[in-house]
């Protein structure tokens, strides 16, 4: 049985950071896709950022290149997602989700519709 366990978010001022991270059992991060996702208030779930091959390859939608990184630590089984330089529009429940494929590179479709297993989300607020 997959289980994500996301943790980390909290509140923070506009320009801060956080570290989020998704830690699995009953699957192995390091072999297939695992992707964070949001959902802000009143919005559609957006792809955020994705890895594979141990995160070897990542992969952000534009609005948050240059200023999140993904990585994982292979002995946790964790994938953590760095948020730095926060913004208003960041603000959204985040997601870590895993997919049986190492396909990642079209991870934002559909939100996630590809996505096999999900995590309960974090609550991140950023506030001016």
């Amino acid at each position: 049985q997959v289980q994500l366990v996301e943790s980390g978010g909290g509140s923070v001022q506009a320009g801060g950071s956080l570290r989020l991270s998704c830690a699995a059992s009953g699957y192995n991060v390091s072999n297939n896709c695992v992707g964070w996702f949001r959902r802000a208030s009143g919005k559609e779930r957006e792809g955020v950022a994705a890895t594979r091959a141990g995160g070897q390859y990542t992969y952000f939608t534009d609005s948050v290149k240059g200023r999140f990184t993904i990585s994982q630590d292979n002995s946790k089984n964790t994938v953590y997602l760095q948020m730095n330089s926060l913004k208003l529009e960041d603000s959204a429940t985040y997601y870590c989700a895993v997919r049986s494929s190492d396909f990642c590179s079209r991870f934002a479709v559909g939100g996630g519709v590809n996505f096999d297993y999900w995590g309960q989300g974090t609550q991140v607020t950023v506030s001016s």
